[in-house]
């Protein structure tokens, strides 16, 4: 079977097997959040932290519920690094240095997982289980709490009260994450990922000579790190290792498991606001875009020139034989698509080409699905800007789900959009100017300026992968990448939050003839332009310095 068909029996494999998920999922994820029962497990929970989960909150104290858990779990995640040395399991490791402790601490609570260490010669198991496993499930528990509170500010009339957020994060972990993952874990396991609290062992080489590996609860983690979309892996190697992913079954398991939240809860949305239509014709953008992507990439990457790609059937470097080039391009394009950053390739060894597309996935945002609960409210953000462009045209009042798109609500969703292009640019244009970081990079020119423009997109859009040639572990890059982390992450749920209340305490406007419809495919189609459109003006100076050139170059 040549590579080429092989890669598209994978895609289709992976569009039927989410599309036979997207429906119950996204139902019961409806079910979930819209209850008024509450698990046994779950009062034990409130009861324990202080909590009154029937208790409303307006979007300002909701949006104190997210920053201050974030901020204790940011600390107590830093300490157990910090005391790593002197904990049980620790396999002899020393505590983390200040700055990697910060950066590792913003990057898992901000759901980046940027790691600028070697997770098997740095953490031991009680953090890698106990600190950031956790912070797996509780940083994408907060990503659909607060996709979900923007929902409810469409869907309720004349009220501020956007739920409670202790409420929305406790049913995300237990009812939602949790159960995935524990049939997740057994799958991988099954397909050969480790799971186990074991030592250093000393190991042989082929070629003579030993090296030491250690075990560690790895299928339990790498589900997490997907599901959530995560991606921080055990192993330094992340999921191009065959402990974390062993083969293409594997491989294509963890796939599904990036996508299958992000893209199920549209259906979810359509529920909760009374209209699947709805609901399908954001999902049909984001599919839209993530096809588009995904043949783009196994375009370019098996676009082969000269006898060495020849032999090889395409590009090949930096990708494992076990997943070959269909295998690497569905799962590079699934995570810069989605806020996950896990990697089973080398996204720096890619085509100049190849490399823009993984770096384009992340500027636009990553809303194609985009990451558990961010991919949602970022493409709604979108959905608003579009319906306001619309409404520009025919000089109506933008509306969208029946609530009016005044001046402050645009002026949200612009804050919105600009906030992450700031940080990115800002960032990359300061750290392309001073002399120290420049020291970190292993390539000079197109590369090695597209090295550090992809860190800031990664890190300010949270979503974790690197282009593996940069040297990030410095006191430059794990405290500024550190700082775009969280203000990559925060500050645009704070203006996500605001939206949502102000459009809660709306009344419905009546639909007329003249209002857009947008739960048909022109608005699709008007969305996904309005998505490339952004993002390419944006971007496209940066892009055209870095990727660009070196494609064009080679």
């Amino acid at each position: 079977m040549s590579p080429v068909l092989a890669g598209a029996l994978q895609l289709l494999a992976l569009i039927v097997a989410l599309g036979l998920a997207h429906r119950p999922l996204g139902d019961y994820m409806a079910r979930v959040y819209s209850s008024d029962r509450h698990l046994r497990v779950e009062k034990w929970i409130y009861r324990g932290i202080g909590a009154n989960p029937a208790a409303e909150m307006r979007w300002p104290a909701y949006l104190r519920a997210v920053l201050a858990f974030s901020a204790v779990s940011v600390l107590f995640l830093y300490l157990l690094q910090r005391i790593q040395g002197s904990l049980p399991g620790s396999l002899g490791f020393s505590s983390i240095d200040p700055d990697q402790a910060f950066n590792t601490a913003a990057s898992f609570v901000a759901n980046t997982n940027w790691q600028s260490y070697y997770g098997e010669q740095a953490m031991g198991h009680v953090v890698q289980t106990g600190g950031l496993a956790v912070q797996n499930f509780l940083s994408a528990a907060v990503g659909i709490a607060v996709a979900v509170a923007l929902v409810r500010g469409f869907s309720r009339v004349r009220t501020g009260e956007l739920g409670n957020f202790w409420a929305d994060l406790v049913r995300g972990t237990v009812r939602v994450l949790v159960p995935i993952s524990v049939v997740g874990a057994l799958v991988l396991v099954a397909c050969g990922a480790i799971q186990n609290f074991s030592g250093i062992h000393e190991v042989g080489q082929f070629t003579g000579g030993s090296q030491q590996w250690n075990g560690g609860a790895v299928a339990s983690q790498e589900v997490i790190k997907e599901l959530g979309t995560n991606g921080g892996g055990y192993f330094n190697a992340n999921s191009a290792h065959p402990f974390e992913n062993p083969n293409g079954l594997s491989n294509l398991f963890e796939i599904f498991l990036i996508l299958v939240i992000p893209f199920a809860l549209t259906r979810t949305f359509g529920r909760m606001v009374g209209s699947l239509r709805q609901g399908y014709a954001i999902l049909a953008t984001m599919a839209t875009i993530w096809l588009a992507f995904t043949a783009l990439m196994m375009w370019t990457e098996f676009a082969h020139r000269g006898p060495a790609f020849d032999i090889a059937q395409g590009a090949m470097e930096g990708k494992e034989t076990r997943f070959g080039i269909a295998g690497s391009s569905l799962f590079a394009v699934a995570t810069t698509l989605t806020s996950t950053g896990a990697v089973n390739s080398f996204h720096s060894s890619y085509t100049g080409f190849g490399g823009g597309i993984t770096m384009l996935g992340m500027q636009l945002g990553e809303i194609a699905p985009g990451g558990v609960g961010s991919g949602l409210y970022g493409m709604l953000i979108m959905a608003i800007i579009a319906v306001f462009i619309a409404g520009l045209m025919v000089g109506r009042t933008p509306e969208y789900l029946g609530k009016k798109l005044g001046a402050r609500q645009i002026k949200l969703a612009a804050c919105y959009i600009l906030v992450t292009p700031a940080l990115v640019l800002g960032f990359t244009a300061v750290a392309m100017a001073l002399p120290t970081p420049g020291d970190s990079m292993t390539n000079s020119g197109a590369h090695g300026f597209s090295e550090i423009l992809y860190a800031y997109t990664s890190g300010a859009n949270n979503n974790g992968s690197a282009f593996a040639g940069l040297n990030a572990d410095t006191q430059w890059f794990n405290t500024t990448i550190g700082i775009a982390m969280l203000l990559g992450r925060f500050l645009p749920m704070v203006f996500v939050l605001a939206l949502a209340g102000s459009l809660a305490e709306q009344k419905p406007v009546p639909e007329t003839a003249g209002t857009l419809r947008t739960e048909k495919p022109l608005f699709s189609g008007l969305l996904v332009g309005t998505v490339l459109i952004l993002t390419g003006l944006t971007y496209f100076p940066a892009l055209a310095l870095g990727p660009l050139a070196e494609g064009l170059a080679a």
